[in-house]
């Protein structure tokens, strides 16, 4: 099977590369030839091109076909069209990487199915992924343009802390600072290691069951976000690290950035139901517990002072948030 991965070595997409290669795939990978933090695997074709600049594209492809090609950074509407006039004729596979944040928020029902409504009233980010599905449902129904959507949840692997204000978070509880947590920490959330992420996808690929259908891929691991930090404190080697809940709307009063990721996706609790995905890949089993993946994670970053890095601004918004939530508590 000959499939090309546009990006590749990214958070998501790096362990999907690299099983994919150990699967006996023949894996090209386009990018513009820039160092990453995660190398290209072994074995597999880098064909150098900007996927924002077409004409590089179409140079670097030449007449390669595929039996799947897979565009791990597409995000906007435009960006979709473009793929359309790529793609179209050269692959028996297109799968758009969307986000399970598209799905209704605040959330109607749980678990989320791939047939809850997508709809986030919140976030930009996520109404574009839901629009750059329509189009592309559109373009298998009208030209059977052969689209496959898949919408990861919040995945991880060790380079990535799970919370908007990164290693100054970890930085804080081991001073023994206490850390902003969002609501009242009893919202339920997913975390997926991208190792389990890739057994789901790569099964995906070259399936033509999977031809205009969508599908989640999460763990089935289900924890609160106290449970998240508490976790992370520990493998940081802080036991009890100091949690102060914040509502979402005051956060979102502070930084609107950071606001808008926690109402339009961490705010609202989430469990996920697997089984059309597992129908398809029966041998899919998420075995990576986020207590593991919180430990790579922490050993990542202290490997390498650089990692490390502080946000001096971002910690004394911690504190005056911090602070002004204290001061509205009665007593």
């Amino acid at each position: 099977m000959k499939v090309l991965f546009i990006g590749g070595t990214g958070i998501i997409s790096s362990a999907s590369s690299q099983l994919a290669i150990d699967r006996g795939i023949e894996l090209f990978l386009l990018n513009r030839g820039q160092t990453s933090t995660r190398p290209v695997p072994e074995g597999a074709r880098v064909l150098i091109g900007d996927i924002r600049k077409p004409e590089t594209v179409r140079e670097a492809l030449g007449d390669l076909t595929f039996d799947a090609v897979v565009n791990w950074i597409t995000f906007t509407p435009e960006q979709i069209e473009v793929d359309l006039e790529l793609f179209t004729g050269r692959t028996a596979q297109y799968i758009f990487i969307s986000s399970a944040s598209a799905y209704h928020k605040p959330v109607r029902s749980l678990p989320i199915t791939e047939s809850t409504p997508l709809h986030n009233p919140w976030w930009q980010y996520s109404r574009d992924k839901a629009t750059c599905e329509r189009r592309l449902m559109q373009a298998y129904r009208d030209d059977g343009f052969p689209t496959t959507i898949v919408r990861p949840s919040h995945t991880y692997d060790r380079t990535l802390l799970p919370f908007q204000n990164g290693w100054t978070v970890i930085d804080r509880m081991r001073k023994g600072k206490p850390v902003v947590v969002h609501g009242d920490g009893s919202s339920l959330w997913v975390m997926t290691h991208h190792r389990d992420f890739a057994k789901a996808f790569v099964g995906l690929l070259g399936n033509s069951k999977a031809l205009g259908e969508a599908y989640h891929i999460t763990s089935d691991e289900v924890l609160t976000w106290d449970q998240i930090f508490r976790i992370l404190g520990r493998a940081a080697g802080v036991d009890d690290p100091e949690l102060v809940h914040v509502p979402s709307e005051i956060i979102n009063a502070y930084d609107p950035r950071w606001g808008a990721g926690l109402l339009g996706d961490k705010t609202h609790s989430v469990i996920f139901d697997n089984t059309k995905v597992k129908r398809l890949v029966p041998d899919y089993v998420a075995t990576i517990p986020f207590v593991q993946g919180a430990h790579e994670i922490i050993e990542w970053f202290d490997a390498d002072p650089a990692r490390r890095v502080v946000d001096a601004d971002r910690d004394a918004l911690l504190d005056r948030i911090i602070d002004a939530q204290r001061r509205a508590l009665p007593g």
